[in-house]
């Protein structure tokens, strides 16, 4: 009886195709908007832990800066850091694996008949292991060469390209390169690491810090501390020691506020993460009323349909049917035209995100969970409101029916 009743179904969404695809088009915006939505939503949260991991894992970012009302900070007037802060906290502070002071500057790069505006960091060998770089190749900066402050700098995979991509099989090792108003020799490339959250990450020239201070900005400060903390440290006891030791070597009184302040890249990630979580969540709720609007058409030309059919359900009721069979039959026509459009919304859905994925610059995370609950949730819907219209039809008084025109 069931697939007799599915047969009779299905045939009826046959002889009205065009009704058909306009009654089940609102459930497929639903369901391609839902998991679109959701599909997309993850791949920028995916993106987004990526970048902040690219910064350094366990990594505690310290720049200076005065706590303002409402939440603000700014670094105007407050005291930079300088290298003995540096060794100080390597010193002083357990659960630190390295710690990079680094500063700065915008400049202009000039060499192999180009220019390329970029910026150059100065630091020690100490920043590749916080910020987690690896050279492609070449080498780092030698002891020697970091206490003199050489002439000699590394660059990242945009610079090389720019200045040394377009001649053949030249890499820029060993060429000279102009930083601002000095000559350095380029001793190593640095590996791509593409797009992170303040740009293009290997857009820069890395120098040693006493290059920078000396050739450079012409201070002996530096405006970031990175440190990296060892593999399972806690980093709340860690960023209370070195709170505490930056207020102590900066001399601040008790009732003084800090004029630094302290990142923590993993506590970051997990706040956009969630940020993106409750988004994402929200615009696939927004979208998910479009499933509602859908089953409300549904429920409109299932009526239309209970409507045009009067005679045909007189004509069944009279012979014998009974009235779950009526009620089943116009219930699967109704879960058959939901889940079919579920199935074209996933579709459309999939190749949707999958081209929303490739012009935002996202990953593609295809989620079989989303999709089957879209699913079945447009089946539900179909269960839902064509229980109304198929009700309506199983209590049709067979004598009335029969004499509707």
């Amino acid at each position: 009886m069931l697939l007799n009743t599915l047969f009779l179904a299905l045939r009826s969404i046959r002889r009205n195709l065009l009704r058909s695809f306009l009654t089940i088009l609102g459930i497929v915006i639903g369901v391609s908007a839902v998991i679109t939505m959701v599909t997309v939503g993850n791949g920028a949260t995916q993106a987004i832990q990526t970048q902040i991991t690219s910064l350094g894992t366990n990594l505690l970012l310290v720049m200076p800066g005065q706590r303002q009302p409402g939440g603000g900070g700014g670094g105007g007037g407050v005291p930079q850091f300088t290298e003995a802060d540096a060794a100080a906290i390597e010193a002083q502070i357990g659960g630190v694996a390295a710690v990079a002071p680094h500063g700065r500057a915008s400049v202009t790069v000039v060499a192999n008949g180009r220019n390329w505006a970029t910026s150059v960091t100065g630091s020690t060998n100490a920043w590749f292991e916080t910020g987690n770089w690896k050279m492609a190749s070449g080498r780092s900066f030698d002891p020697d060469e970091q206490l003199a402050g050489a002439a000699v700098c590394i660059i990242g995979e945009t610079v090389r390209r720019e200045i040394f991509g377009g001649t053949v099989g030249q890499t820029g090792l060993g060429s000279p390169l102009r930083v601002k108003q000095f000559s350095c020799s380029v001793i190593g490339i640095l590996a791509a690491k593409g797009q992170g959250g303040m740009g293009d990450q290997d857009d820069l020239v890395l120098v040693p810090l006493h290059t920078l201070q000396r050739r450079v900005t012409g201070s002996t400060k530096v405006s970031t501390l990175s440190v990296a903390m060892e593999e399972g440290s806690d980093s709340a006891p860690l960023k209370a020691s070195l709170r505490d030791l930056l207020r102590e070597r900066r001399k601040l009184a008790e009732a003084d506020d800090d004029n630094f302040n302290i990142f923590d890249t993993q506590q970051l990630a997990e706040t956009m993460s969630s940020t993106m979580g409750v988004l994402t969540s929200l615009l696939g709720a927004v979208a998910a009323v479009s499933l509602l609007v859908g089953g409300i058409g549904i429920m409109n030309i299932m009526l239309v349909s209970v409507t045009e059919r009067t005679r045909e359900i007189g004509l069944r009721l009279a012979i014998g049917a009974l009235e779950r069979e009526v009620l089943l039959q116009f219930l699967i026509e109704a879960v058959a035209l939901a889940a079919l459009g579920g199935l074209v919304g996933i579709v459309i859905a999939a190749a949707a995100s999958y081209a929303l994925a490739g012009v935002m610059g996202v990953p593609f995370l295809f989620d079989p969970m989303i999709n089957l609950l879209s699913f079945f949730f447009s089946a539900a819907i179909g269960v839902l409101f064509g229980y109304f219209p198929a009700r309506r039809a199983a209590r049709m008084d067979p004598i009335e029916a029969l004499r509707h025109e």
